[in-house]
């Protein structure tokens, strides 16, 4: 048998004999690019050692799958010593005569190439091992033998896991290459993998041999090229204080010479040598390339290359310039920023604006008495994509003498009594009515009628909700001064035990989902299934399937959608809603199914009895006087706190509906050749919205380009910079927005401390990657990501202040928050180790860290919690009040 083949006996179609890497490499050889010369030993030799030795059973036995990373650790060390025997003498004669072909000795590089590995779909890149400057047969008989058992390696394994591998079908080739003498090597990419650009090479470049720069383990000049005339748009030189260099055994580190430390690795005229080769590259492909290449007396060589597999989608400069259109008026993010963290898409902000205008001048006008706002003093404009509250001086000074009465409507439960009377019962009248409508009978701009309508009731919703922020922030922070400067002594419960335990709607939510997965559990075909098959293709199966258990599965889930289906992981109508997209339910259903979710009845169970307890020995052990106020402000608190969540969670009633709507719109514009896809009707302007107008493809891809830019930006949290609202950004319970170092601030929201490894979660497209254990960082979390909360060590996130949900589920559920840090998705990053202090406020960052520079932050005081947390619809009537109060002192 043979199990040898040469580089140019190889090609894209013989990856099950040479795995990704050869396959790659013999490609690229018969397309006469600079490939150093060498051979592989195929997968046959990898399945005949095993054979030989019996290896089958016993490697099977060891490589189960397990959802414990750490799990993988042993059977690895126990899978690897099976590989220790010597390859057979047919084996070895073949070898041995390939290898005397490149020369007497000479040195080569070994490394694995799997069957799996270096395709489209998936790199499998680093996950098994390289072997460099390896001389002598039975060196390389060694090196080829370790490549086999880095199949098993615990990260290749886990690896494989998570991309569904079975690991009975994956096998390994071994490339053997001749090691070229590199001065300098480094890796290309032929589209620039931070901003998604196909005209733009990347290449990063070092001193000495190519493995560490793969590795990371040192500094690289970083070059931009322009294709295809190779024009160099921008070079970065560092410091290149190591590189790796040849030795007697393998390879070595060395420090640079201090003469080409500074030095650029390559000269412009060099970059875009390399650039047209890496364009050929791609060209032959047909996809942009991770290319591997080296360097050495003047000549470039190439000697990997594989697809991108992560590229991103095009996208704009973010932007650095926040001027705002009305210098004299104050544009806050404030409340609104947790239900619309990022840019906005056009057709939303073109609908939102005035339906918000309208709104919030209902509600000045309900709470003040009169019209004194105008249309130019409020709104929700956007500053870069980003949504603001726009108040105008004129607006304020007119609001100032009428304060009095809108906090007396504010504080004396009128408003929150009118949401769940009037304002709540309305809205799901609306929707209800527009549910039952036709959708296909219905004219565009019927259609469009309905969804503005929907869209306005959603608006007017959601500024009633804004009514009832003052009330639970000012009960909890009021309730919490209290206790803790006239009430508890040294060894007492701290403040927030006494108001846990609550019933809301994310809570019965998350009831609802345990309950489904228990009812599940209970029927071990349909569990196994649900662990073991993809969400998408398990759902299709539930909607069809003729079996009694799994129909009432379905109907069972079915039923969960309609109560909670509606609630919104991003306000923008772009983003879809549980109802739309359920999939990332089903990840933490599995959690539940698997055993590892603890019971949230009795959670809320065990919480709402120490609570009583709590509260009732306060009761008892008082005065007269203290007992009276605590019974008042406790009970007061534990009755409005809830409320707030209640609220939020049906602000998205609407959602399901309109979002039906928008797509049949998408659809007929789609058929008249507008927009390319149904959803592209997100991208559109309300007055494009015409099946005459001519195709609006390109107008589309522009603007999402511009907004993947704008949402790499961080929005100031008060604009403009260095206004009149600056004297209430001290005020705002924000980080800052350029915070550096191994420690980042935020505000405490939970209390507790925990050290894990972060998962930074963009938005439920992202919800598998969630681990148990995890930190979950995020920009914001509304109700819709209550669910990960069960799975969750802590949480952080970008924005948010201490009675945001955030906050309050993270107390409910017992674990540490920060909240507000700004940064927090910008700075770490999944699998990093970080410490989450929830007292102090502060994330730090352990991978490297220093610990001793942790500086905790203290609480905010009552006064900025209160002041943070009306900030929403009520911000106009907050300042106000500040106002006054300035002008008294």
């Amino acid at each position: 048998m043979i199990f040898i083949k040469k580089f140019d006996e190889l090609g894209r179609d013989n990856i099950d004999q040479a795995g990704g890497k050869g396959a790659n490499l013999g490609e690229l050889t018969r397309a006469d690019l600079p490939v150093p010369t060498g051979f592989v030993i195929i997968t046959d030799a990898y399945r005949a050692y095993v054979a030989d030795h019996h290896l089958d059973g016993q490697i099977a036995k060891l490589a189960v799958p397990t959802d414990d990373p750490a799990g993988y650790d042993d059977s690895s060390v126990r899978i690897q010593a099976l590989f220790a025997d010597q390859v057979s003498d047919a084996l070895r004669a073949e070898i041995a005569e390939a290898y005397a072909a490149l020369g007497q000795d000479v040195p080569v590089a070994v490394r694995s190439s799997a069957t799996a590995e270096d395709l489209p779909e998936a790199s499998f890149a680093g996950q098994q091992d390289t072997y460099l400057n390896v001389r002598g047969l039975e060196d390389l008989l060694v090196a080829v033998r370790d490549c086999w058992a880095s199949l098993w390696t615990a990260r290749a394994m886990a690896y494989r896991a998570r991309q569904t591998l079975d690991p009975a079908t994956v096998s390994l080739a071994v490339v053997v290459q001749q090691m070229v003498d590199a001065d300098a090597a480094g890796v290309m990419f032929t589209a620039n993998p931070s901003n998604g650009h196909r005209d733009q090479t990347v290449i990063s470049a070092a001193w000495g041999l190519g493995e560490s720069v793969v590795s990371g383990s040192v500094n690289t000049d970083n070059i931009v090229v322009r294709e295809p005339d190779g024009t160099v748009l921008s070079s970065e030189t560092a410091d290149k204080a190591v590189m790796t260099v040849s030795a007697e055994q393998r390879t070595q580190q060395l420090p640079v010479p201090d003469d080409q430390r500074r030095q650029p690795v390559l000269s412009e005229s060099d970059a875009a040598e390399l650039a047209a080769y890496g364009s050929r590259i791609e060209h032959h492909y047909g996809a942009p390339q991770d290319i591997e290449w080296a360097r050495a007396n003047g000549q470039f060589y190439i000697v990997q290359a594989r697809p991108i597999t992560a590229l991103p989608e095009i996208e704009a400069p973010a932007p650095t310039d926040w001027t705002v259109p009305e210098p004299t008026a104050m544009y806050a993010r404030a409340s609104i920023v947790e239900q619309l963290p990022d840019p906005l898409s056009p057709l939303f902000a073109d609908l939102i604006d005035p339906a918000v205008t309208r709104s919030l001048q209902s509600l000045f006008r309900e709470l003040v008495g009169e019209d004194i706002i105008r249309d130019s003093d409020v709104g929700l404009p956007t500053v870069n994509g980003y949504a603001y509250y726009r108040y105008s001086r004129a607006g304020m000074g007119r609001l100032m003498w009428k304060s009095p009465r809108a906090f007396r409507m504010l504080f004396t439960g009128t408003m929150a009594g009118r949401w769940r009377d009037y304002s709540h019962p309305k809205y799901r009248r609306i929707v209800s009515d527009w549910t039952a409508s036709n959708l296909t009978e219905m004219s565009t701009d019927e259609l469009m009628g309905g969804v503005e309508a929907l869209v306005a009731a959603a608006a007017e919703y959601y500024t009633a909700v804004q009514t009832i922020i003052p009330v639970a922030a000012t009960s909890e922070v009021l309730f919490t001064w209290f206790y803790e400067s006239v009430v508890r002594s040294k060894d007492d419960p701290p403040a927030q035990v006494f108001l846990l335990g609550s019933d809301s709607e994310p809570i019965r939510a998350e009831k609802s989902l345990y309950e489904l997965a228990t009812w599940t559990r209970n029927h071990q075909e349909l569990a196994e299934s649900l662990l073991a098959v993809p969400p998408q293709e398990f759902l299709k199966r539930a909607a069809v399937s003729d079996d009694p258990v799994w129909h009432e599965w379905h109907t069972r889930f079915e039923a969960h959608l309609t109560a909670y289906g509606h609630t919104v992981y991003n306000l923008d109508f772009m983003n879809p809603v549980p109802a739309d997209d359920p999939v990332p339910l089903l990840q933490t259903m599995r959690f539940f199914v698997s055993g590892k979710g603890a019971d949230p009845y009795e959670r809320q169970r065990r919480l709402a009895l120490r609570r009583d307890e709590a509260t009732a020995t306060f009761l008892a052990r008082l005065d007269p006087a203290r007992a009276k106020a605590f019974r008042r402000l406790v009970h007061w608190a534990q009755r409005v706190a809830p409320m707030r969540e209640d609220a939020l969670a049906d602000v998205g009633l609407a959602w399901p509906q309109l979002r039906r709507m928008l797509a049949e719109v998408g659809r007929r514009l789609q058929g008249a050749d507008v927009i390319n896809e149904p959803d592209d009707v997100f991208w559109l302007h309300r007055s494009e919205i015409n099946e005459g107008l001519d195709s609006l493809a390109d107008q589309v891809e522009q603007r999402k380009q511009l907004w993947r830019g704008e949402r790499r930006a961080t929005p100031p949290q008060l604009l403009p910079k260095g206004g009149w609202g600056d004297v209430w950004r001290r005020w705002l319970p924000a980080a800052s927005e350029e915070q550096t170092g191994d420690v980042i601030k935020g505000i405490a929201g939970s209390a507790g401390t925990i050290t894990a490894p972060a998962r930074v979660l963009g938005g439920p497209q992202d919800f598998g990657q969630m681990q148990p254990g995890d930190v979950l960082v995020a920009s914001i979390t509304t109700p819709a990501w209550t669910s990960l909360f069960a799975m969750a060590s802590a949480v952080v996130t970008d924005i948010g202040g201490p009675l945001s949900h955030s906050s309050i589920v993270a107390r409910e559920y017992g674990i540490p928050a920060v909240l507000g840090t700004a940064v927090a998705t910008r700075r770490i990053s999944s699998g990093q180790l970080i410490r989450v202090d929830g007292d102090a406020g502060t994330v730090s960052l352990l991978d490297g860290a220093e610990q001793s520079r942790i500086e905790p932050v203290a609480k905010g005081s009552p006064r900025r919690k209160i002041i943070a947390a009306t900030a929403g619809a009520a911000a106009a009537v907050g300042l106000t009040t500040w106002l006054v109060r300035r002008r008294k002192s």
